[in-house]
């Protein structure tokens, strides 16, 4: 029975003709797989599969997916997220090279290992990314971003979230005032502005949310000069998130990004405490927000 895989333009450009040829004739894919998003079974003889290629500095992943979860396309990552993902996830399979283009790849542990749930509502601290004078925004005195991953109930549906909070002012580059820019630099990326949570926002193209293994590693933003996205917001370590989030994300496929300055929201240990916070943000005018599709490995 032919494979039910598809692979996109973008991953036949990275990993060549003839092994995306081979693919699709079954004679280098699985038998059955782990969906890299929803985590649940797939078998490409029975279901469309997408083939969906990560990149590293060093090494390529080629992982796959219900096509209804993830398209087949090519995500940039860091060779410590690749080298983790891939000693604990099953159907994959992984070349060494800088490039993928044209690499042979040989089928990596067949036993996925699933991560344990955390408590609700994570927090995590990590660096702010150093961008060149293209991207959104610097964040000034080695100031860090706050990530909360929470619940958020909107029109009667749970949508899965994250809260993004500077420790510090956000200056836009070249400035040399004391200003928060924070919001206006991301209003110019795309977020919107909300004065109260009622709906879900619309998606933002371009960014995406980077889970792997069932944790959050990093948020991408499309790159200044071009080709492949690149982390907005990185995990020093991957952040775990409860097993009724991650169903969520899996359900809509996309994750709703709220960004308030600092001050705004703080640490939040409970989701209802964090819904109390993102309201009166909303409310005083400090709060933007967009959905953001998954990219999953």
């Amino acid at each position: 029975m032919p494979r039910m895989l598809d692979v996109s333009n973008e991953v036949r450009a990275e990993i060549g003709d003839e092994e995306a040829d081979r693919l699709l004739a079954g004679d280098s894919a699985p038998g059955g797989y782990d969906c890299t998003s929803c985590r649940t079974p797939g078998d490409p003889e029975q279901e469309r599969t997408s083939t969906v290629l990560f990149v590293g500095d060093e090494t390529a992943v080629l992982a796959f997916a219900h096509s209804t979860c993830l398209p087949s396309q090519v995500v940039q990552v860091t060779e410590e997220q690749l080298q983790s993902a891939a000693r604990s996830i099953s159907g994959y399979a992984t070349a060494s090279s800088a490039h993928a283009q044209h690499a042979q790849y040989v089928q990596a542990a067949q036993h996925a290992q699933h991560p344990q749930t955390a408590p609700a509502a994570p927090y995590q601290e990590a660096p702010a990314p150093h961008h060149h004078s293209e991207a959104p925004y610097v964040v000034p005195e080695q100031a860090v971003l706050g990530v909360t991953s929470g619940l958020v109930l909107l029109a009667g549906e749970l949508h899965p979230a994250l809260v993004v909070e500077p420790t510090a002012p956000v200056a836009r580059p070249g400035s040399l005032g004391a200003g928060d820019d924070f919001l206006p630099l991301l209003i110019e990326q795309g977020f919107m502005p909300v004065t109260e949570l009622s709906t879900a926002p619309a998606v933002l193209h371009g960014w995406s949310v980077l889970l792997a293994v069932g944790q959050l590693h990093a948020v991408l933003q499309p790159n200044p000069n071009g080709g492949q996205p690149v982390a907005w917001w990185q995990a020093h370590q991957p952040l775990q998130v409860t097993e009724g989030w991650r169903a969520a994300a899996n359900k809509h496929q996309q994750v709703l990004l709220f960004a308030a300055p600092v001050g705004s929201i703080g640490r939040q240990p409970r989701e209802d405490l964090l819904r109390d916070a993102l309201d009166r943000a909303a409310a005083n005018g400090r709060l933007v927000t967009a959905a953001l599709p998954l990219a999953g490995l």
